[in-house]
C-alpha cells in the first residue's frame, strides 16, 4: 500500500529581493493556481533575501492572514541562488515549485508543469520562447552564454532556462545533500539526471520593481556556472605550457643560429636562453598545478560518486537476507 504523504503535496518556493510592491499580487495568484492544481494541500515558501524595502513585514502580514504561507528571513542579503537553496531546505512537499516573486514567471503555469510531470517526470524545466521588456544586450548575452556554458560543460544543462521548474521530492532530497558553497542550481541539477522534461512558456514583465540581477550579479552566476561544471579553464594551462614549449625550442633554435652565425650581441644569446628556460618551466608547472588543482575541485565538492534508482535481486539472494530491509536507493563512494 502506498503510504500516505505527511506533508503538503506541493511547497512553492519564492525568493524575494525587494518584492513589496508585487508579493500580495504574487501570493493571491500563487494560492489561486495551488488551490486549482495541488487541491489545496500545499504551502508556499518566501524567502527574504536581505530585502531594503518593506519586503518580510509584508511577508509577515501575509502569513498571518493566509493558511499555507511560510516567511523566511535571512540574517543578509545572501544571493538568489542560497535564497532558493534555504526555501529548498524547509520544503515538506511531494512536488516543489521555484519559482520567482516578480512574476515574470507565471503562477498559473503550475497546471501545464503538474500535467507534465504526470507523465513520468522528476523534473519539469520552464524553457523561455520570448524575454518581455529585457534589452536586446541581456537577450544577446544569455544567449551566448548558455551555448558557451554547454560547449564547456560535462553536463547536459538545459539553454534558455532560469530557475523556474518543478522537481519531485526524491530531486529535492538529492540536491540538499549537495554541499557546495558555490551553487548554480540549474546545473546541480542538470547534473542529477532522472527523467527531465522543457515545457516551453513566454516571460512576461516584471509586475513592479527593479531587477535585483544587476550585471555584476548575473557576471558573477555565469562564472560560477563555467567554474562549477567545468575544468576546461584548468587545463588550458597545460595546452598554453605545451605551446610555449613549442615555441619556447624554435626560439631557442634561433638564438643559437644567431650566435652561430656571429649576428648576436654579447650576453644577448645567454640571457634569452635563461629567460625561454625558465618561461617554459613556469608554464610547465601551472599546467600540472592546474591538473592536480582540477582533480582537488571535484573531489572537494563532495557530491555522491552514484546514484541508484532501483535495485534487483535473486530470490536465493532475498532469501538470504530477509532479515535485511532492501534498499531501493543508494549513495556510493559515502
Amino acid at each position: 500500500m502506498k503510504a500516505i504523504p505527511s506533508g503538503p503535496l506541493l511547497s512553492v518556493v519564492a525568493p524575494c529581493f525587494n518584492e513589496e510592491a508585487s508579493l500580495p499580487e504574487f501570493v493571491r495568484r500563487m494560492s489561486a493556481a495551488c488551490a486549482e492544481f495541488a487541491a489545496g494541500v500545499y504551502e508556499i515558501i518566501l524567502v527574504n533575501d536581505g530585502s531594503r524595502d518593506r519586503t518580510w513585514p509584508c511577508i509577515k502580514a501575509l502569513a498571518s492572514a493566509n493558511a499555507g504561507i511560510v516567511g523566511l528571513n535571512l540574517s543578509r542579503n545572501h544571493g538568489h541562488q542560497l535564497a532558493v537553496t534555504a526555501g529548498l531546505a524547509r520544503a515538506r512537499g511531494e512536488r516543489v515549485l521555484v519559482i520567482d516573486a516578480d512574476l515574470q514567471d507565471p503562477p498559473e503555469l503550475l497546471g501545464p508543469l503538474m500535467a507534465r510531470m504526470n507523465e513520468g517526470y522528476d523534473v519539469v524545466y520552464a524553457r523561455r520562447e520570448s524575454r518581455a521588456s529585457e534589452s536586446r544586450f541581456k537577450r544577446a548575452t544569455a544567449y551566448l552564454y548558455y551555448r558557451f556554458l554547454r560547449s564547456l560543460s560535462e553536463v547536459d544543462i538545459p539553454s534558455d532556462t532560469g530557475d523556474f521548474r518543478l522537481m519531485s521530492r526524491r530531486i529535492v532530497d538529492r540536491l540538499n545533500q549537495m554541499p557546495e558553497q558555490d551553487r548554480f542550481l540549474r546545473g546541480m541539477v542538470a547534473w542529477l539526471g532522472g527523467a527531465q522534461a522543457e515545457l516551453k512558456y513566454d516571460r512576461a514583465p516584471r509586475f513592479a520593481g527593479a531587477t535585483g540581477y544587476t550585471l555584476a550579479r548575473m557576471a558573477r552566476l555565469a562564472l560560477a556556472g563555467v567554474t562549477s561544471f567545468s575544468v576546461l579553464p584548468l587545463r588550458l594551462a597545460s595546452l598554453m605550457a605545451a605551446l610555449g614549449a613549442i615555441a619556447a625550442f624554435f626560439l631557442a633554435v634561433y638564438v643559437l643560429a644567431g650566435f652561430i652565425a656571429g649576428h648576436a650581441a654579447p650576453g644577448w644569446t645567454s640571457l634569452a636562453l635563461i629567460m625561454i628556460f625558465f618561461a617554459t618551466v613556469q608554464l610547465a608547472c601551472l599546467g600540472i598545478l592546474g591538473a592536480y588543482v582540477g582533480r582537488i575541485f571535484l573531489q572537494v565538492k563532495g557530491r555522491p560518486l552514484y546514484l541508484i534508482d532501483e535495485a534487483v535481486a535473486s530470490e536465493r539472494d532475498v532469501g538470504a537476507r530477509s532479515e535485511e530491509k532492501p534498499r531501493l536507493e543508494a549513495l556510493g563512494g559515502r
